[in-house]
């Protein structure tokens, strides 16, 4: 019975996903009314645009969905998205409540990378992903690889050596990107307000950019949702179970860096989401990663949208870093579910 209701939670977070994705974009500066907004989607769509009449409607609301807030609404979710199924991931794979992208390293190696390419202006571009996103992939793959190796003992990678080698190797990259703030000179400003996560700046090319990699991790990450389930309950048992760890774990963590660097190529660092969203589907849902995954995948996209149409609306003369959002809002919420479900709560 208890299992019937939460197979039914994943359609009813979709459909508050959408709600929350037509309202986001009917808020801001200038409000735009719901329907407007629905003929401006429609219209843009193959093959039913053409039915579709504007006659009567504000070019400028159109303008203002479609080429303002529709791209910056759409990397919320994205990067939201992508963050909760990372962390998601890598709750799963050590085994640990606390491991989010942020606590083996990921995130400050995608910073790292993404850096770097703010203060030297590299501005190549490959398939459409731009020098920013490139790099902090690069940044975030090496610096899983190098954890991956320092915790390795053996031929095996125990989950202690793993966390404590992405801890240790978090703390020193962090203190790189500190360092290249301190001589970042003028850059130093954009610098600093990317670091704390927002969406002002966000162009088509830059979610055209991410979508694929978003979508084909999530997509991938979702045929291991069994073998994170098995590699909950140990390595030993997981082996017994005929998963093969090693292997298993070192494609997840390559998806989960993945995210994480699409994530923060064109967000910024945005604490919060990747630790706490998988914890809150997983009282929603429970422990399975089948559907876990795409609980954690809708709430996420759904929670930054709501944070970054905050973030752009509270105050009529500057923006918001969304990243503070984040975290002044999810932590009090996060609590109370916490407390709320005391007792019931499994990883």
């Amino acid at each position: 019975m208890l299992t019937s209701s939460r197979n039914i939670i994943p359609p009813i977070l979709l459909a508050l996903f959408i709600i929350v994705i037509l309202t986001s974009l009917s808020f801001g500066y200038s409000k735009v009314p719901l329907n407007v907004v629905l003929k401006a989607l429609l219209k843009s769509m193959p093959l039913i645009g053409d039915s579709i009449d504007l006659t009567g409607l504000d070019s400028r609301d159109l303008i203002i969905i479609t080429d303002i807030r529709l791209p910056r609404v759409l990397a919320g979710a994205l990067v939201g998205s992508g963050l909760a199924i990372s962390g998601a991931i890598f709750q799963g794979v050590f085994r640990n409540p606390m491991a989010d992208p942020y606590v083996i390293g990921v995130s400050s190696g995608a910073a790292l990378g993404a850096s770097l390419a703010i203060i030297f202006g590299v501005g190549y571009s490959v398939f459409g992903v731009n020098s920013t996103s490139i790099m902090a992939f690069i940044a975030a793959t090496a610096t899983v690889m190098a954890v991956y190796n320092l915790g390795k003992v053996g031929r095996h990678a125990p989950v202690v050596t793993l966390l404590l080698s992405g801890v240790a190797v978090s703390i020193f990259l962090s203190s790189i990107v500190s360092l290249i703030q301190v001589f970042s000179g003028w850059e130093m400003h954009r610098l600093v307000y990317w670091m704390m996560g927002g969406f002002s700046y966000i162009e088509w090319k830059d979610v055209l950019g991410v979508l694929p990699l978003m979508l084909l991790g999530a997509f991938i990450t979702y045929f291991y949702s069994r073998d994170l389930n098995v590699m909950t309950l140990g390595d030993e048992e997981a082996q017994h179970l005929g998963v093969n760890v090693e292997t298993s774990r070192r494609v997840l963590l390559g998806l989960g860096s993945l995210m994480t660097a699409a994530a923060v190529s064109i967000g910024g660092l945005i604490g919060f989401v990747g630790l706490v969203i998988p914890h809150l589907s997983r009282i929603l849902v429970g422990p399975d990663h089948r559907t876990l995954l795409p609980s954690s995948f809708l709430s996420g996209g759904m929670f930054l949208v709501c944070c970054d149409t905050l973030a752009r609306t509270a105050s009529t003369s500057y923006e918001l870093p969304v990243g503070i959002i984040t975290a002044m809002s999810g932590g009090p919420f996060f609590i109370y579910m916490l407390r709320k479900s005391r007792g019931k709560y499994s990883m």
